[in-house]
């Protein structure tokens, strides 16, 4: 892929996003659908569009295989491409006064600190300390927050090849990582949205929930939402 496969510029017609926010970020651990709606937000709101480049790391069907043996090959592969997208994003763009992505630069140190040690772990702070500062700060965090349980059923359900060695511990260690992470994030504002029993990829009454939750948020801190299902998923 290009350099601009992962970032897709959008002019569908959309609602405009209130005028002080101009970066937004959705996160949360694999399988939570971080992409889609970092895709659907693009689209509503007239955004470019900043995925992150996964399937480019040449160590990640390795590493999900054997995360001992591939765990630093593969975070230094990440943090150099992350770093190199989110220059891209200091450039003025002309045609869009928003940017959505599906991942924080500031994240890949969850997966650093869970999966390297020693020595590994003091090279990739050095790495990280000197590029961190020349990124962009989102103005808005969207973290979707969910079980290991419905994280496992969604990777299931999505089917993709490099994903099956996925234990379910390994993702149960990664969410109460995430949690602990953004339960004390600062840096920006910040939603933290239970979606464990919404889907608002195929359910319309969910997603405008979210996206009035979105639209109209004005707090300066964390804001918790708990949308109400449109139907039992279960």
């Amino acid at each position: 892929m290009s350099d601009e496969s992962q970032v897709e510029r959008r002019s569908d017609p959309g609602a405009p996003l209130f005028d002080e926010i101009s970066y937004i970020v959705v996160e949360g651990v694999i399988g939570v659908g971080k992409t889609s709606l970092a895709r659907i937000l693009s689209q509503r709101f007239k955004g470019m569009l900043v995925l992150e480049e996964f399937e480019q790391n040449p160590f990640l069907v390795r590493f999900y295989e054997d995360r001992k043996r591939w765990a630093f090959q593969t975070q230094l592969s990440f943090l150099a491409s992350r770093f190199r997208q989110q220059q891209m994003l200091m450039k003025p763009d002309l045609f869009h006064s928003l940017v959505v992505s599906d991942y924080s630069f500031d994240k890949d140190r969850i997966f650093a600190h869970l999966n390297l040690d020693g020595d590994e772990v003091q090279l990739y702070e050095t790495l990280f300390k000197i590029m961190q500062p020349r990124t962009p700060q989102p103005d808005l965090v969207v973290y979707l927050q969910s079980t290991p349980d419905r994280l496992m059923k969604n990777i299931r359900m999505r089917a993709r090849a490099f994903e099956k060695p996925l234990e379910e511990a390994y993702i149960r260690e990664l969410n109460e990582a995430y949690n602990y992470y953004f339960f004390r994030y600062t840096k920006s504002p910040l939603l933290i949205v239970n979606s464990e029993n919404i889907d608002f990829v195929n359910r319309s009454e969910d997603l405008e929930q979210l996206l009035t939750q979105i639209r109209t948020l004005r707090h300066p801190g964390t804001t918790y939402f708990n949308p109400v299902p449109s139907v039992s998923l279960f």
